[in-house]
């Protein structure tokens, strides 16, 4: 690939198509580097690919993901067993706030405020204390 035809902008960064590599030429390319005593740049100028491109085709080589036999190949089949599906309730239940639920003292990391027209406004985990305040001054408007 010719770097004087490449479309680049005002800063000198490519801006025409990507180059396209197939598995073949990535692995060839990987198993350059691993010869002892090259670089990894010294191979990438070579194919004029940036060299933190192939270091990310040797993490894919060592996983086994450039396997030319494994890109083509159809996945194999597990096999399965298709058994009755659990049968779900199709209504849920409705907690209703009784006397004995009023008494229960909050949980930790719970914070309950109890309105005057009887509803209750609980908040469980990290509670954002802008978020609080805010919801605490549209309440006292009401």
């Amino acid at each position: 690939m010719d770097t004087s035809s490449e479309a680049v902008d005002k800063l000198g960064r490519r801006t025409g198509p990507r180059q396209k590599h197939t598995i073949e030429e990535k692995r060839r390319i990987v198993e350059e580097t691993h010869v002892r005593g090259v670089s990894v740049a010294t191979v990438a100028r070579r194919h004029e690919v940036n060299a933190n491109q192939v270091f990310a085709w040797r993490q894919l080589y060592r996983r086994g993901l450039l396997e030319v036999s494994g890109a083509r190949s159809a996945p194999s089949m597990l096999p399965v067993t298709v058994t009755t599906p659990t049968v779900l309730p199709t209504e849920r239940g409705v907690k209703r706030v009784g006397v004995k639920d009023a008494a229960r003292p909050p949980r930790a990391g719970c914070i309950e405020i109890d309105l005057a027209n009887g509803r209750c406004i609980r908040m469980h985990g990290h509670v954002d204390a802008k978020v609080l305040a805010r919801v605490i001054a549209v309440l006292e408007r009401r």
